[in-house]
């Protein structure tokens, strides 16, 4: 069983270090790392993206019980970090739903698909990509409302509702979903040569992005904020996938489901959460302080995860 899970999980752990000591022993700067993030953000995950939307059966992969299990368990570890961060580590509001944003936004893309792809096979992905698939759409609208009641200097409503259509609109993965949903729901033929093209694309965009998530990993420090680092992590990696798997249980998913979706929310809080802090400039230190670290404690908690499920 051991060396089963270290087969699963090892190699995306390996991938991550390597971009890690690359930048870390100066065998890469900073800026091609930049450029190889941005390669895998805006092209080739969009490509990923797109396939699996075209091609996924949409009735059988979004069921609500799933998306409610899952989010469900996400707001909740939102709320709870609100609170506590708030009342307990004294953060400003502001600053507390820029610390708890890490607690809602799991890196389903980076860490979860691969990860998943591993121990389910290809084959079991649409549930991953289901969730993937709304994921910024409904982490970001929590997020920026929330920022936006919440801050001394919030906006109205006007403003706030054009800031998240604004964020989903431009942002590159949603560009990717979206045209693949257009494809699907449309019943679109594409030519053999720009499926084989896209599908290029789409097998080098997880490598990459895993090697470019450890160069970026060397900008982060455990500063400080390590007290609230410490309770996101644990709430992210440990409660939040066990109350997922509660209320799959009793929502009665299949078990295969069940699988999928408490594994992508075992996944430790991703880079988006410290891209929100910095977009209001609130909670930085916390959410980089908890991006590096829960990603480090992943590796031991996936693990365990992936023995109990």
């Amino acid at each position: 069983m051991l060396v089963e899970i270290l087969d699963i999980v090892a190699p995306v752990f390996l991938v991550v270090g390597a971009g890690y000591l690359a930048v870390r022993g100066g065998i890469i700067a900073d800026e091609p790392i930049d450029h190889l993030m941005k390669f895998a953000i805006q092209f080739a995950i969009p490509c990923l993206l797109f396939r699996a939307t075209s091609t996924i059966d949409l009735a059988a992969a979004f069921d609500w019980r799933m998306m409610f299990a899952y989010y469900a368990a996400a707001i909740a570890s939102f709320t709870v970090t609100f609170f506590v961060v708030k009342n307990f580590f004294k953060r400003r509001p502001g600053e507390a739903v820029g610390v708890a944003f890490a607690a809602l936004f799991s890196n389903l893309v980076l860490l979860g698909l691969p990860i998943s792809e591993r121990a389910w096979g290809a084959d079991s992905m649409a549930p991953n990509f289901a969730l993937v698939s709304v994921n910024a759409p409904i982490c970001y609208l929590i997020g920026i409302t929330a920022m936006e009641l919440l801050r001394a200097d919030g906006r109205g409503a006007a403003e706030t509702t054009r800031i998240v259509l604004k964020a989903m609109f431009r942002n590159s993965l949603m560009i990717g979903i979206g045209l693949g949903f257009i494809v699907n729901l449309g019943g679109i033929g594409l030519p053999g040569p720009l499926i084989a093209a896209v599908d290029l694309l789409a097998r080098a965009s997880l490598p990459v992005a895993l090697f470019a998530l450890g160069g970026v990993l060397t900008r982060y420090t455990l500063s400080k904020s390590i007290g609230e680092a410490g309770f996101i992590s644990l709430l992210s990696l440990v409660v939040q996938p066990a109350l997922t798997l509660f209320l799959g249980m009793q929502l009665q998913l299949p078990e295969t489901t069940i699988k999928s979706i408490v594994l992508m929310s075992a996944m430790a809080p991703g880079l988006n959460a410290y891209l929100f802090a910095s977009m209001y400039n609130r909670g930085l230190d916390a959410a980089a302080s908890t991006v590096l670290l829960s990603t480090i404690i992943s590796v031991f908690t996936v693990s365990a995860w992936l023995v109990f499920l």
